[in-house]
Parts: structure tokens; C-alpha cells; sequence
């Protein structure tokens, strides 16, 4: 819509590249704070998917353990198949009784294994893991221990 000045020269209303810019740095600030936040809430949310995932496949094994009088030898063998993790890897499964696997078990900061069952565990967002908690590598990972009575990150443990 076109109108006249006072001194009668035409100008037409619209908005200013100053207004404009002005409109992009704020969307731009917002998205800067939306993002992280997104991305933090997505890792909560996986995580708490594979401690329910590991609570489940642990009840399925412990059913398997009362009709088989042992554990299996993968979660294939307890009808899991071969689920992956919400990263997108496949759970870790360690069979542990009759003192089975023991070197191989996951171990807190004394060195003393977790579980006396069985090891169940996802590697975590890195994907990486060693026996030990306190290493670095097994920090994120998502651990069953305690025999089930603890299911979380291994930080939390």
C-alpha cells in the first residue's frame, strides 16, 4: 500500500532488512536453546527405553531359567531373538551360572561381578564397553546388576 510523505514523495510500507534481521537472530537464538534441549530429551527417552527392554528380556530369561533348571546360552535361545538396543546395537547377554563367563562378567569398582545370574546390558550411546564400570568406555552403558535389582545407567550404580 503506497502513501505520501509530508513533502509528497511516495513510500512504500513493508518491512525493513534491519527488522528482518532482527526476526532471524531471535528464531536463530530460540532454535539455540531448543536444540540442545531436544537433543537431551531424545537420550532420556532412549535410555529409559533399554531399561524397560532389559527389565523384560530379563523376566523372559528368568522364565526360561525355572522351565530349562539353566540359563541360555544367548537371548535367541530364550526366544528374544537378537534385540538391539535403542542405538540401534544388540543387547549383551552373558550367561554367568555355575561360574560360567566369570572373567568376561561385568565388574563394579572393586572388581566384583555385578550379577551371579546372568549379565544383560546395552554399550550405551558410545557403543563402546569393558568389563569394569569405572572405565571410561562403559560410563553411559545402560547395566542390569545386583540380579535385576538395579537396572540403569552405570554411572547411577
Amino acid at each position: 500500500m503506497a502513501a505520501k510523505n509530508s513533502d509528497g514523495r511516495r513510500w512504500v510500507r513493508g518491512v525493513t532488512l534491519i527488522e528482518l534481521m532482527v526476526t532471524v537472530g531471535i528464531v536463530a537464538v530460540l532454535a539455540a536453546i531448543a536444540l540442545p534441549s531436544w537433543a537431551s530429551y531424545q537420550q532420556r527417552v532412549r535410555i529409559d527405553q533399554a531399561r524397560k527392554d532389559i527389565v523384560m528380556m530379563s523376566a523372559t530369561i528368568g522364565r526360561y531359567q525355572l522351565d530349562a533348571q539353566t540359563y541360555p546360552n544367548s537371548l535367541a535361545d530364550a526366544g528374544l531373538g537378537a534385540p538391539l538396543d535403542p542405538w540401534g546395537r544388540p543387547y549383551a547377554y552373558l550367561p554367568l551360572d555355575g561360574g560360567r563367563n566369570r572373567g568376561a562378567a561385568r565388574k563394579d569398582h572393586s572388581l566384583v561381578p555385578l550379577n551371579t545370574d546372568f549379565d544383560l546390558y546395552s554399550r550405551g550411546p558410545d557403543g563402546a564397553s569393558v568389563p569394569p564400570l569405572t572405565a571410561v568406555s562403559s560410563a553411559d552403558d545402560i547395566v542390569r546388576a545386583n540380579n535385576g535389582a538395579f537396572v540403569g545407567v552405570a554411572t547411577d550404580y
